[in-house]
């Protein structure tokens, strides 16, 4: 008779083996399904073979792609899978067709389309655009191009350490998704490179982008309506067109972008730094709960930027006021240069005028001189532990009804009747010169350690403020 303690150790002994198998992590690689890592050899069908193996089995799955460059034409990955666990690894380079007119017009080179649990890791992605970008810079008829990498109503992804070069398009598009990471990723394109934004978001939650550097000839990241609880952090970005919200308000029912934070990013001779950009027509758009914090301006000619009178080629909206609204707009510890005289400008729309806008200690000068600010419509505050002249320059063009010093205690007040002796200047404000308010101001007040005497006066349409030590000009 058979010992039960035997019995019941042989039976754990099979669940375990049972449960391993069950666990194990299958692994399908390219070149045994027909790939040839030769650059010329169409692959698309050794790839799509991985992927429906991987798809369909119940266990985690690696589609593994070796070292060599793998020539692709348009392929989809279709979801749902029997496994919420599949990873590209990829060690070699996806090369697309140089014929550009071979996907052109087919939306998408590679596209992920209703997945959940995909990660690429790893990998060159040469979407070979140059042919099309020359086509399009000649004025004939051309495609619109393929976007790189598209992910499509799909959830927890993750991108980690891919390069896309020379798209057609877009790059990387993120569209109807959740939980999405994007970690170590390179962009490269040419500055003059028509639509290749770098990574676009729209109708997506909880999408992260993270320690990336991108060079390209539009947005470095382009965010577009639906989208909320975006963070982005740690980002290159220069060529490129800085990183944007917008454009949005192109369609009259459309979804608002909410929740975004930007932070500690570096644009280098880019056209813009942060923007939001809206068309000039009604919509139902908004903008709202944003923060830009940390960044570095080096030679950019718009570095803060709202555009609420966008319209491309003057079609669809002479004549008309933006119907986004935006609001709860944070630009805290912004520093550098701009390459124009204005490096903030505020043009928002005059139906909705941008609402609770806020400076905390933007730092911008050109020319070695503090920059200019041109502000429409738009109210808010400045604050900070220090003012610049952009800062104070912007609140006074925008008419915003004060300007803080978050930290100490002294406090002055000037009111729009009178004249006002304060007992020490505003030290923080620079070099010496005089500063002009413009603009309706009910009440200007400054929090902060006043060091001597400041004197305000109202001169014609302005308010003049004289100081042997401390103005701004």
């Amino acid at each position: 008779m058979a010992n039960p303690r035997s019995l019941t150790l042989l039976s754990l002994l099979f669940l375990f083996i049972n449960s391993s198998v069950s666990t194990a992590v299958m692994t399908y690689n390219v070149a045994d399904l027909g790939a040839k890592p030769d650059g010329q050899t169409d692959s698309t069908k050794a790839f799509l073979s991985a992927w429906a193996e991987a798809c369909a089995s119940a266990n985690p799955s690696v589609i593994y792609v070796p070292t060599g460059r793998f020539f692709l034409r348009n392929a989809v990955f279709n979801g749902p899978c029997k496994n919420t666990a599949i990873t590209f690894r990829i060690a070699g380079t996806l090369v697309a067709p140089s014929d550009y007119r071979v996907i052109g017009n087919a939306g998408n080179w590679l596209l992920f389309e209703h997945v959940n649990g995909v990660t690429i890791s790893g990998g060159i992605f040469d979407g070979q655009g140059t042919g099309l970008w020359d086509c399009k810079a000649s004025g004939n008829s051309c495609p619109s191009g393929a976007t790189t990498l598209g992910f499509s109503n799909s959830n927890n992804i993750i991108v980690s350490g891919v390069t896309s070069l020379n798209s057609q398009m877009f790059h990387i598009v993120i569209n109807g998704c959740n939980n999405v990471k994007m970690q170590d990723v390179r962009v490269s394109a040419s500055g003059q490179s028509p639509n290749t934004d770098g990574i676009h978001v729209q109708k997506s939650s909880g999408v992260t982008i993270l320690d990336s550097k991108i060079a390209t000839g539009d947005d470095c990241v382009s965010i577009g309506p639906g989208t909320t609880n975006l963070w982005i952090e740690n980002i290159v970005c220069g060529p490129g067109h800085g990183i944007s919200i917008g454009s949005l308000g192109k369609d009259q029912q459309e979804d608002g972008v909410q929740n975004v934070t930007v932070r500690t990013a570096t644009f280098t001779g880019t056209q813009n730094g942060v923007r939001i950009k809206s068309w000039g027509r009604p919509s139902t758009g908004f903008a709202k709960n944003i923060l830009f914090q940390h960044a570095v301006m080096i030679n950019v000619q718009n570095p803060i930027v709202i555009d609420q009178n966008y319209c491309p080629a003057e079609k669809g909206c002479p004549g008309q006021v933006s119907g986004v609204q935006i609001s709860d707009v944070t630009y805290q510890d912004i520093h550098g240069t701009s390459a124009t005289e204005v490096a903030v400008k505020f043009d928002c729309s005059s139906k909705y005028p941008c609402s609770k806008i806020t400076l905390d200690d933007v730092k911008l000068s050109y020319k070695n001189q503090a920059a200019e600010a041109s502000c429409s419509h738009a109210g808010g505050t400045a604050e900070g532990t220090a003012f610049s002249a952009v800062d104070v320059r912007t609140a006074l063009r925008c008419g915003f009804p004060s300007v803080r010093h978050r930290t100490a205690p002294a406090r002055a007040r000037l009111h729009p009747n009178g004249l006002q002796q304060l007992p020490r200047p505003l030290s923080i404000l620079g070099e010496s010169a005089e500063l002009q308010f413009y603009g309706q101001i009910d009440l200007f007040e400054v929090l902060g350690d006043l060091a001597g005497k400041l004197q305000f006066g109202r001169l014609g349409g302005g308010w003049k403020v004289v100081n042997e030590a401390a103005g701004v000009r």
